[in-house]
């Protein structure tokens, strides 16, 4: 199934003790890169990491999971009290001496280091089963989405694959008349030189069949025609695993043999036509690099 590896996807859920917000964004990638931040969730990420490489591929995978427990009981809160109780005492004694109120608000006692330990305690089983859960929920929003994509992708992939096909027609079409032209070329080239009187109708003939052989499109056309074929059978394939990479060596290889029939075409017309092709080549190159 053709899926771009581009894509997002974002969920918010409810529990008893928690909200869960999950954002799933989804870059181009030689492999699958993953990348996670937001709220500490231990050994949860390594289950998460696992999941995503059952449903991925390729791609940059930047995971934001934000939790917020609402059950007190969730958390543990441990104050210093030795410590606390020399803060006090000291501004007591300050309080005293310079005969004037010295105090502080709960908020910065927070902010002293070493008095408060605010810890959450490690997610329940069931917790994390609900968070597994839900972030398979927002994985296969992402796919569908990048499914979505890769859809939009291979219809404007197979348009421009019809454009090279087209001129592929035209080129072939034109090559068979590439001999004559060589012919025609070499006499007038006799002629400017001086030489054609000199050259026998035989000796002309055969280098004419050395150049027509010399600058034959057969092989090149048929290579990419070939290469056509295949870059749609890929596009149209129902496998899973994904194409991406060769589709993108496809596209280099056409992108090879039109450079070639470019180089060795006498006709004007055909590198015309040439020129055409490596246009549509191009976006075909630059749309295949975002498929999985």
């Amino acid at each position: 199934m053709i899926q771009s590896m581009t894509g997002f996807a974002e969920k918010f859920f409810k529990t008893k003790t928690f909200y869960l917000k999950i954002t799933i964004k989804s870059l181009n990638h030689r492999f699958l890169d993953w990348n996670f931040r937001g709220s500490q969730i231990s050994e949860m990420e390594g289950r998460l990491r696992h999941l995503c490489q059952k449903l991925l591929k390729r791609g940059r995978i930047e995971v934001l999971i934000d939790i917020q427990f609402t059950d007190p009981s969730r958390w543990t809160v441990q104050i210093n009290e030795e410590l606390l109780a020399k803060i006090i005492a000291s501004l007591e004694h300050v309080s005293a001496r310079l005969d004037r109120d010295v105090s502080f608000s709960v908020d910065h006692v927070f902010g002293i280091p070493h008095v408060i330990d605010l810890q959450r305690k490690d997610l329940s089983a069931k917790e994390a089963d609900t968070i597994e859960s839900c972030f398979a929920k927002t994985m296969h929003e992402l796919i569908r989405i990048r499914r979505q994509e890769g859809l939009r992708l291979k219809k404007e992939i197979l348009i421009h694959a019809r454009k090279v096909q087209q001129s592929v027609r035209e080129i072939e079409r034109r090559g068979k008349k590439q001999p004559v032209l060589i012919q025609k070329k070499l006499k007038e080239r006799l002629l400017e030189l001086g030489q054609e009187p000199s050259i026998t109708e035989g000796k002309l003939v055969e280098e004419t069949a050395y150049l027509a052989q010399r600058y034959d499109l057969t092989e090149e056309i048929e290579r990419l025609k070939s290469h056509l074929m295949y870059l749609q059978e890929l596009l149209n394939s129902q496998a899973s695993e994904p194409v991406g990479k060769k589709l993108d060596f496809i596209a280099q290889e056409l992108f090879r043999e039109a450079n070639t029939i470019n180089s060795k075409a006498q006709d004007i017309s055909i590198i015309r036509k040439c020129l055409a092709v490596k246009g549509e080549l191009e976006s075909i190159r630059q749309q295949v690099q975002n498929l999985e």
